[in-house]
């Protein structure tokens, strides 16, 4: 059953995505332009993914307060997706790269945002934010306690949190502020990159490059909660287009797996039937396990995901394919 998104709430509104070139902001500006929206996105280092003349560009540094306000000027929504994030290897390596840029960043935009009466301010934070559990996490299963790796990226997403909240509930003129906390997103336009890719797309890309042997960080029962990108879209715009409060809200499949089982799908649907698997317990891994409660997306939203792991990877690694035949990187 698709999600219940009108396209009439968008046609027409003007929207503003922050980090318009990385990969959630890519898939969602191609997706408010089908729903008719008026959009204007921001550029930093990365080109346009759509060349599209509907889309307004605007060449940003959000660490400064001038160009936000450039960027939000006459904007009614705004989706927050610009960020500074990596994979396990610069996380470990150093740690403090996401903390000063995020913080900036969230903070003038958030300023600017209020400053223009935008009307709903939109900021994507993580399941970092949790504690380390043996249950699926509710939105109010944060303690500001955190899996030690995750240290000082779950502070800067909580404190970022926390100014959005102050926006909405703490001053006598508020902005309304939505913040989702989503699982770990994956599908077309994900980050390739060997230095910065997340699991999925680091196991997409040994398994198509047969890599023999194909080496895995960790010992591959990680369990971990993934989202089609298409699905946690759906679930942004729900998000946008239902909530007039601040209430955090988690964006997720619900349907946890090892990384052992993600690994094992891809080799079948590959068709990689001799691949020698080696894992190596000495690598950089993250959370052993993270399991995710999405049901009050359901309740105050109505969204629920409808692809399968198994149909997510699939479209996601032939999308991948195509790109190295058609030589793009």
């Amino acid at each position: 059953m698709d999600n219940p998104v009108p396209r009439n709430f968008f046609d027409g509104k003007k929207i503003l995505v922050a980090g318009g070139a990385g990969f959630v902001g890519s898939n969602l500006v191609k997706r408010l332009l089908d729903s008719g929206a008026d959009v204007r996105a921001t550029l930093h280092e990365k080109p346009a993914v759509w060349n599209d003349a509907r889309v307004q560009y605007i060449k940003a540094d959000l660490r400064l307060a001038d160009d936000c306000k450039k960027a939000v000027e006459g904007i009614d929504y705004l989706f927050m997706c610009a960020a500074n994030t990596s994979g396990a290897a610069v996380i470990e390596k150093t740690p403090l790269v996401h903390l000063t840029p995020n913080v900036i960043m969230n903070l003038s935009i958030m300023e600017a945002a209020y400053e223009a009466d935008v009307k709903k301010f939109l900021m994507i934070s993580s399941n970092v934010v949790y504690p380390l559990t043996d249950y699926p996490v509710k939105e109010s299963d944060v303690t500001n306690e955190f899996f030690h790796k995750y240290f000082i990226a779950g502070w800067v997403k909580r404190f970022n949190e926390l100014t959005c909240e102050m926006y909405a509930t703490k001053i006598k003129r508020p902005m309304t502020t939505l913040v989702v906390r989503p699982a770990n997103i994956f599908g077309e336009y994900d980050d390739f990159d060997w230095e910065t890719s997340h699991v999925i797309p680091a196991l997409i890309r040994k398994v198509v490059e047969r890599h023999r042997p194909l080496e895995v960080w960790g010992d591959g029962t990680d369990i971990k909660e993934f989202i089609y990108i298409q699905d946690f879209i759906d679930g942004l715009l729900l998000v946008m287009e239902k909530l007039e409060k601040f209430q955090p809200i988690n964006i997720s499949a619900g349907h946890p797996c090892s990384v052992k089982e993600v690994i094992d799908t891809l080799l079948r649907l590959d068709n990689y039937d001799d691949a020698e698997i080696v894992f190596d317990a000495t690598k950089p891994t993250m959370i052993p396990k993270r399991m995710i409660d999405a049901s009050l997306a359901k309740q105050l939203v109505g969204f629920q995901a409808k692809t399968s792991l198994e149909e997510g990877l699939r479209k996601t690694m032939t999308w991948y394919k195509n790109r190295l035949l058609s030589g793009r990187k």
